[in-house]
């Protein structure tokens, strides 16, 4: 289990690096422009691995890949918009209020009351109103739970798409090819032809490998022997890690309370995942 505790650790490290290369791509091609080149390569690549026109899809499961698909897509979408006006960490910590949803809307516990209020607590101290140390951008806020509406959208559907014929790697290759061809005319209408811009070619690349080739092949071996609660549990250190990767890489630097916020997040998805009747599963974004 050791090993792939690790693999895990190294799939959110990666995926929260490739997030602050992106960031760097903003002034060129501007969030859209970048959303459709992390995908369109992490959609090149898990093709060039995983082969997947070689199995015949049938109707149910071409259906469940486009909805899977087309909520990755959204998802990151809303994510890179979000993460053009807040902070990377804050991003994260507010996109995790989708799948944290799902997690207390399939436990029903009592307990899940208090993962509520911790995960509203977290978002009220992330509220102007709060203090005066916040400044943060409201629209981006919004962004953010909207990229976790679709995450938690991607949850419900990537188990119909990988619950079927298809298996995990062909679902996340399908699910990604269907993900580019809805946000790339996003990125087409907003940057125009500066997406055809050689020089921007290797950042893209290492984009694609970074942020999701890469993790969403680790996450694959890593699940194969780490049980799900046990994942959701580690799952919920991704804010802290992309504050981490923010400050290092962007030098973006948090406020107390934003700290106090991000951690109240994360406390309210460890706490779930730890008292879910039946353990939901936290994909990487």
């Amino acid at each position: 289990m050791f090993k792939s505790i690790l693999l895990l650790l190294v799939a959110m490290a990666s995926i929260q690096s490739g997030a602050t290369l992106a960031k760097r791509l903003f002034p060129v091609v501007g969030a859209a422009g970048t959303s459709s080149l992390r995908l369109f390569f992490a959609s090149l690549i898990l093709w060039a691995i995983w082969r997947p026109w070689k199995t015949k899809l049938s109707k149910v499961d071409l259906k469940s890949v486009a909805f899977y698909g087309v909520s990755l897509g959204l998802m990151n979408l809303l994510f890179y918009f979000a993460l053009a006006r807040i902070p990377l960490g804050i991003a994260v910590a507010l996109e995790f209020t989708g799948p944290l949803a799902v997690a207390i809307l399939s436990s029903k516990k009592k307990i899940d009351i208090l993962w509520i209020v911790m995960a509203g607590l977290g978002i009220y101290f992330l509220m102007p109103a709060a203090g005066a140390d916040t400044h943060l951008d409201f629209l981006g806020m919004a962004l953010a739970v909207g990229a976790g509406f679709f995450w938690a959208l991607y949850i419900v559907f990537g188990k119909k798409a990988g619950g079927g014929n298809l298996s995990g790697q062909l679902a996340a290759s399908w699910g990604m090819a269907f993900a580019a061809l809805i946000v790339i005319p996003f990125g087409l209408a907003s940057a125009g032809t500066a997406l055809f811009d050689w020089s921007l070619l290797p950042i893209a690349i290492c984009v694609g490998i970074f942020s999701s080739a890469l993790p969403y092949t680790l996450e694959m071996f890593a699940l194969k022997s780490i049980p799900t609660s046990t994942f959701g549990v580690l799952m919920s250190l991704e804010p802290a890690i992309a504050a981490l990767a923010g400050f290092i890489f962007l030098s973006e630097t948090l406020s107390t309370l934003q700290v106090v916020a991000i951690f109240c997040i994360m406390l309210s998805s460890l706490g779930s995942s730890l008292t879910a009747a039946k353990p939901v599963e936290f994909p990487l974004e």
